[in-house]
């Protein structure tokens, strides 16, 4: 497994990362209930059989149920070898949570103390503002929380996760976060104009959906006929493959061949899923030529690429 630099933040990270949300609560596509997750046991097999196969980055958050304390019993004795990230609590960007700093510090403080106690570790390497807003970037007093916790050692790199709609520019802007999760998948591309700029300002980019909850792997076949469109727009990207390239690898290469990643981070609830990341992984890079038919593809009404309106209407 390559590794490539997290932006100026001297950590290195694997180019495909575990997404660990699976782990922790019902999540993806045809994932209803506890029953259809992956036993505890398996999990901590799962997560240790990544890391001895090169995932060095582990990506989790107090909202993804169990995941944290999976991670902690997975990697208490080789805690070394993991780059883990998690995320202060939503309260972290209330408007009336900033303007309160001393509470604030309570709020992130007790979070942050829960987080790596059931991580078993004194730190964590990326601690990420969850579901930014622009306030909450902007705000020095979060940000001055943040660089205290990382001064002394219980962070190793602050970052945000970020969505479409101007975050994003508004993180790196700041120039206060050292690393962003984004959200970018061939679809929708909105988030791409900002590579360039975070590659410049040494910000270290991991993105999220690449495979857009799994509608762009072999599981986003029958889809809802509401998003007939959708699934007509898949077709096309499929047949733009040449032979022996599968849609998933495809969606994941082509994010992975974009300026400025770090990293693409990939749920993973199955040794079957791991094993995909891995070959994906090991795979050569895009040919130019579906790239460039890809490039002329995104989807023409972003907008409507909104999975949580999706799954209110009763379509995931």
């Amino acid at each position: 497994m390559r590794q490539r630099p997290l932006g100026k933040t001297g950590i290195l990270v694997s180019e495909v990362s575990f997404g660990c949300v699976e782990l922790g609560i019902p999540y993806g596509i045809g994932v209803k209930h506890a029953s259809d997750m992956l036993p505890e046991a398996d999990a901590i097999a799962l997560l240790r059989t990544a890391l001895d196969r090169g995932v060095n980055f582990f990506d989790t958050a107090p909202a993804y149920g169990t995941s944290e304390a999976l991670l902690g019993k997975a990697f208490a004795d080789r805690r070394a070898r993991a780059v883990i990230c998690t995320k202060a609590p939503h309260q972290a960007a209330d408007p009336e949570l900033l303007a309160r700093p001393d509470e604030l510090r309570r709020v992130v403080a007790a979070a942050l103390t829960e987080s790596l106690r059931q991580l078993r570790t004194d730190y964590v390497d990326v601690y990420m503002l969850h579901r930014a807003t622009d306030e909450a970037l902007r705000s020095p007093a979060l940000t001055g929380i943040l660089r205290e916790f990382r001064d002394q050692g219980m962070i190793r790199a602050i970052g945000a996760s970020t969505y479409p709609g101007g975050t994003t520019g508004t993180a790196i802007a700041s120039g206060a976060w050292d690393v962003l999760q984004i959200a970018i998948h061939v679809m929708d591309r909105r988030e791409e104009a900002y590579l360039h700029q975070a590659a410049e300002t040494g910000v270290g980019i991991v993105t999220r959906s690449v495979l857009f909850k799994g509608i762009l792997t072999d599981r986003g076949r029958q889809l809802h006929p509401a998003l007939a469109p959708v699934a007509a727009h898949r077709q096309r990207l499929i047949d733009a493959l040449p032979a022996g390239i599968g849609l998933a690898q495809a969606a994941t290469q082509y994010i992975l061949g974009m300026p400025g990643v770090s990293s693409v981070l990939l749920g993973i609830d199955r040794l079957a899923y791991l094993e995909q990341a891995l070959a994906t992984a090991a795979s050569p890079p895009l040919p130019a030529a579906t790239r460039q038919a890809w490039d002329s593809l995104p989807y023409p009404d972003p907008d409507f690429l909104d999975l949580p309106a999706w799954d209110r209407n009763g379509w995931l």
